[in-house]
């Protein structure tokens, strides 16, 4: 039954876990715990009785333990913390409240209809998410910092992953705020990357690149996936949590615009999260399909192993090489090679 209830009242729970993080209940427990109820009120200025139902489901969610009068934070959280997650949690935290929530009530719709009905919620023109973020930049830095955050959660095992010592130009499209790019490059000194990101976003990812110290090695390069061509004789072409938001066919496009980029002998690395090919989980890749249905653009997923292996051949890559990545993530790396090296 308790699995039932978070299934009915699962908005609910969510709704608790922001208010925690937003308020920084669990931040202030993480400094000065333990705090009784009074003291946990003055900290945060609420009323009593909002500081009661705010303890109520954190306590009943598991996020807050009590003992006696007291209330400390719960080990899941403080592990969290230990290891450098939950600044991480948070921005993901932040994304679903301020980005995905409001997308997600036109679920049923954007089934029926097989397209992203949820977009109505961003004002703009444009079919898809990314590029009406220019008329919002409060969301477009809670997205960015979230897409930074859930790749470091599984970029080590890319970095890992990935042996590029005789590789000397990568390609990083659709890139972001650049997070893999620059981790790539910090790894392979001798590694010089470009990456392609919409007009409108390029100049945050000069900015992170910068901030980084890689402006000599990691460029950016302005630019329509679909329309404009990709730069040419690049030893790896990444797609990194790109091809989870188009239709297979659109992914098909770009990868054959990938296999064009690169020298024979190249290869194409697709980094996200990824669900079994038996089509029953895991759990956290079926929850976040509801974004993809509901909110970027009119096709995507997160999709099995074997289709993103099927549109690699499609688009005439061999040697397909799956890697698993350890963790609560759905993260997986697809490496596939251009023929004639």
């Amino acid at each position: 039954m308790d699995r039932l209830s978070l299934l009915l009242f699962g908005h609910a729970a969510f709704q608790y876990l922001n208010a925690a993080c937003e308020l920084e209940l669990l931040d202030l427990l993480m400094e000065r715990e333990p705090l009784t109820a009074d003291e946990i009120r003055d900290e945060l200025r609420l009323a009593e009785r909002a500081a009661d139902i705010l303890l109520l489901g954190c306590t009943a969610l598991g996020l807050t333990c009590k003992e006696g009068d007291r209330y400390r934070v719960a080990p899941l959280i403080t592990a969290l913390a230990a290891e450098g997650t939950w600044s991480k949690i948070k921005d993901t935290v932040a994304f679903e409240q301020h980005i995905v929530y409001q997308g997600q009530v036109d679920f049923v719709a954007s089934l029926r209809e097989n397209t992203n009905v949820g977009l109505r919620h961003i004002p703009g023109d444009h079919p898809d998410l990314y590029h009406r973020f220019s008329r919002h930049p409060r969301l477009e830095g809670v997205f960015y910092r979230y897409m930074r955050s859930w790749s470091q959660l599984a970029n080590d095992h890319l970095v890992a992953a990935l042996d590029l010592a005789d590789a000397t130009r990568l390609l990083d499209c659709g890139g972001g705020d650049a997070v893999n790019a620059c981790a790539l490059a910090q790894s392979n000194p001798h590694l010089r990357a470009t990456v392609l990101e919409i007009p409108a976003s390029a100049t945050l990812t000069e900015k992170r690149i910068a901030e980084a110290g890689l402006s000599d090695r990691v460029s950016v390069l302005p630019c329509d996936m679909f329309a404009d061509a990709f730069p040419s004789g690049n030893d790896c072409v990444l797609f990194a949590h790109q091809l989870v938001i188009w239709t297979p066919e659109e992914n098909t496009a770009l990868l054959r615009k990938a296999h064009d980029a690169l020298v024979p002998g190249g290869r194409v690395v697709i980094f996200n999260s990824m669900s079994d090919d038996e089509g029953d989980g895991p759990l956290v890749a079926a929850l976040d399909s509801v974004y993809f249905a509901t909110l970027p653009a009119e096709g995507g997923m997160i999709y099995p192993w074997r289709l993103h292996e099927r549109c690699l051949r499609e688009a005439g890559f061999s040697d397909i090489q799956r890697v698993p990545v350890p963790g609560w993530t759905p993260h997986g790396i697809i490496i596939a090679y251009k023929r004639g090296g």
